[in-house]
């Protein structure tokens, strides 16, 4: 058994940040149906490149899954709800505040169907507020947050990030937090919760070792004034032929290592920007595998910043076989986290849309017969199964 076996989710969300949540639930263990409409499909799934009609990355996020297409907009399609939930009955969407309570499946609604429902609603600025019904994507919620302030270079401005904090960060692991929370206070009470995530809210949350001092008297932080940020030796450097080290020897005795490892120790005593300009130039007197090669043999928190095919043939994950190739050839990142030292298999591939259909309302009681009606009234769209 995986540690999340028995929790049944259903999962109204596309693109990112529920699916991602979602996703980790799945990979432990828990049942997770989407349920998606069908004529608006997850735009992820159109992304390249495609493996058997769809992307990689939808194949990726929605692993582990099972998925029922239904026009929301239909009354039928809430009667299905209504029987899912006699299961199902923790639910993720991220809608903006108020579609789903139009669609006639809002937490208020459900809850009368299923008092102990759990409801996890993932948004760029919550429930309530003056920015609730805005719209917003991540770079927008970092700027509000006040991350993007910090974060970049003094020449350039603010830097995008290849990852998405907001979404990923702020909005898929505090969903699955609060979900399990939920399912531990609903175990000791019998009560159910409407979860409330905002990406920018957890934004702002994320920056412990700034907005404290911030809030506190501290000096205003910008771009390149923090040690963690660029104004220290903690940064990226580059290298003789264009590409970059990370050094993060932030404790005096990685410092050590770092300065003599560069046969700098004489320049321990200077300041950091200093220290900083001597550093820049001696990293810029070799290759990187140069670099990669002198400091493999000391522990100073120096290493290279690879590209992602460097990076999934690095030792660090092989040796932790967390790139696996299924039978069919596809390269996936397995489940990272992990129990009682065993390595995670890969659950089973993303479905198609509406691709599990009638086995999901059958397992809730319809018959044949029954689907077969509701096909012809469009409940489904044109899905075939």
């Amino acid at each position: 058994m995986k540690p999340l076996d028995g929790l049944k989710v259903l999962d109204f969300s596309t693109l990112l940040p529920g699916p991602f949540a979602s996703m980790l639930l799945a990979d432990m263990g828990a049942d997770v149906i989407r349920v998606e409409p069908p004529d608006k499909p997850d735009l992820v799934r159109d992304l390249e490149p495609q493996i058997e009609g769809q992307s990689s990355a939808f194949r990726y996020l929605n692993r582990g899954k099972r998925s029922i297409a239904l026009n929301l907009k239909s009354q039928k399609a809430i009667e299905v709800v209504h029987k899912l939930l006699d299961e199902f009955d923790i639910v993720i969407e991220q809608f903006r505040p108020g579609v789903m309570t139009k669609l006639g499946i809002g937490y208020e609604q459900l809850k009368q169907v299923k008092p102990d429902l759990i409801y996890c609603s993932i948004t760029g600025y919550g429930q309530d507020g003056e920015y609730a019904t805005r719209a917003g994507h991540d770079i927008n919620y970092l700027a509000l947050s006040g991350i993007s302030s910090h974060t970049g270079r003094v020449s350039s401005g603010p830097s995008l990030s290849g990852l998405q904090i907001a979404d990923l960060a702020g909005g898929s692991q505090p969903a699955v937090i609060g979900i399990l929370s939920a399912v531990i206070h609903r175990s000791r009470t019998g009560e159910g919760a409407h979860i409330d995530i905002s990406m920018a809210d957890n934004c702002l949350a994320l920056q412990p070792l700034l907005v404290p001092g911030q809030l506190n008297g501290a000096s205003k932080e910008q771009l390149e004034t923090h040690f963690l940020n660029g104004a220290g030796i903690y940064d990226y450097y580059p290298t003789r032929d264009g590409r970059y080290i990370a050094v993060g020897s932030l404790e005096p005795k990685f410092k050590r290592i770092l300065l003599a490892t560069l046969n700098l120790s004489d320049a321990e005593n200077l300041n950091d920007e200093s220290l900083k300009v001597k550093l820049k130039e001696r990293f810029l007197s070799a290759d990187q595998h140069d670099w990669v090669h002198l400091f493999s043999a000391v522990d100073a928190c120096v290493e290279p910043v690879l590209d992602i095919k460097q990076t999934v043939n690095h030792p660090l994950f092989s040796s932790r076989g967390l790139v696996t190739t299924t039978d069919t050839g596809e390269i996936q990142i397995a489940p990272a986290i992990r129990f009682n030292g065993t390595v995670n298999k890969l659950p089973d591939p993303a479905p198609n849309l509406g691709g599990n259909r009638d086995e999901i309302l059958s397992q809730i009681g319809l018959s044949q017969l029954d689907i077969d009606q509701l096909s012809e009234q469009g409940l489904f769209g044109n899905q075939e199964q």
